[in-house]
């Protein structure tokens, strides 16, 4: 799967964050997202309903949000990561 995350990141086609991710979300532009282990159970509550409505596939990760920063190339935690269109 981190080989997976690095591709996409690699390819201009990720969002890295949470308020960017949830505003492509509202515009219909996501693919899927990828969730930290450890990301809070709110934002996994708001995305999974989300995700009935829009119909994007919800990817909970084994990573806890340092190492998808660390995965992102990053120098902050990453919780969430959306996959445009």
């Amino acid at each position: 799967m981190k080989a997976e995350i690095r591709k996409i990141i690699e390819s201009k086609k990720a969002i890295i964050g949470t308020d960017r991710t949830l505003k492509a979300l509202r515009s219909k532009n996501l693919k899927s997202v990828f969730l930290a282990s450890n990301a809070p159970k709110n934002l996994m509550v708001d995305f999974e309903k989300y995700s009935g409505m829009s119909g994007f596939k919800i990817v909970k990760t084994k990573f806890s949000n340092e190492e998808l920063g660390v995965i992102c190339r990053k120098p902050f935690f990453v919780s969430v990561i959306g996959v445009l269109k």
